[in-house]
């Protein structure tokens, strides 16, 4: 399968020849196929923002390639805006961004920017509420009278009627509550099996990647060091943890486990795989997993660093999350 974006030894060098010259990206090879559900995670600073705003021709690059369907979005004018169409993008906090008098006209910018008819501008609109839960009573009132949460959906909608085939997210679910989470995110999902569309999610929740998302990248200083899927990249539990990034909680616990000499699989991530990585050690050598565990025949080595709070309750804690996402 051909990746619908990808980059090709992408640079990018902010205030180059200043003294705050900052290499963000270095010979980045970056690739998202159609109806993928991708994360990009790194730690503040780390280059994911300036990535992810050379998808769509925010920046351009310092040397490298952006292409979309194959073609290079640099070549020419025309080819950045329809790149601009089929790639779209929704920051952190996108409620910011809000201007129309009405949510109505908030959501049809895009699609009327397009050249688009009224018919499908009114038909884009209204299937893009539905998309993010908004019911038509509230596409004549003004943006600035909802809440915050229906804020941030009226804001997606304004990218989703646009009909991309590839949907970036900022920290979609930054400063929600869980039932906001939980909405926000199955609202993506929706717009992800209807229109089978490449969906690119930038976020620090390790316990939302670990569920939600098929492949994972790594960008580190400007770097993709790590990509696969969620248990290939989570197996690397220290390497994440040198790069400032954490590992889901059930993650740390089996990392803790094989720590304490345990023979069991520290890539778990999820309840399901901690069951079964649990049956799959006892039924391996339950006695010889159980003397480890108490220390009878080995001694408890060096703890990892993220894992020292997890002795107490660490499984109960990630139990719960995982029950309180359902």
């Amino acid at each position: 399968m051909e990746p619908i974006v990808q980059t090709e030894k992408l640079s990018h060098i902010y205030s180059p020849g200043t003294p705050f010259q900052h290499a963000a990206l270095v010979d980045v090879d970056f690739c998202a196929y159609p109806g993928e559900l991708l994360g990009v995670i790194g730690h503040t600073g780390s280059g994911k923002s300036t990535l992810i705003q050379h998808l769509n021709g925010l920046l351009k690059p310092t040397s490298g390639r952006v292409l979309v369907e194959g073609k290079d979005i640099w070549e020419s004018k025309a080819a950045t805006r329809q790149a601009r169409f089929q790639v779209g993008l929704v920051f952190q906090y996108p409620e910011y961004q809000l201007f129309e008098e009405t949510c109505y006209k908030d959501i049809s910018f895009g699609p009327r920017n397009m050249g688009l008819d009224e018919k499908e501008v009114d038909r884009r609109v209204r299937e893009a509420a539905a998309f993010v839960g908004l019911p038509d009573s509230i596409l004549e009132q003004s943006p600035f009278e909802l809440s915050g949460g229906q804020k941030r959906r009226v804001a997606i909608a304004g990218v989703i009627a646009m009909e991309p085939a590839v949907l970036i997210l900022d920290e979609p679910t930054a400063g929600l509550d869980p039932v906001g989470v939980e909405q926000i995110m199955n609202n993506i999902h929706d717009y992800h099996d209807a229109k089978n569309a490449a969906i690119i999610v930038i976020s620090h929740s390790m316990e939302e990647m670990a569920r939600r998302v098929d492949r994972l990248v790594v960008v580190n200083d400007g770097h993709i060091p790590l990509e696969g899927t969620p248990r290939e990249v989570f197996a690397h539990g220290e390497e994440l943890v040198s790069m400032g990034l954490g590992v889901p909680r059930m993650t740390r616990v089996f990392h803790r486990l094989k720590a304490l000499g345990a023979d069991v699989d520290p890539s778990v991530y999820t309840i399901g795989q901690a069951k079964e990585a649990v049956l799959d050690a006892l039924n391996r050598g339950p006695h010889k997993v159980e003397n480890r565990l108490c220390g009878e025949s080995k001694k408890e080595p060096a703890d990892m660093e993220f894992s020292a709070p997890l002795a107490e309750n660490g499984m109960e804690q990630a139990a719960s999350d995982e029950k309180g996402a359902v």
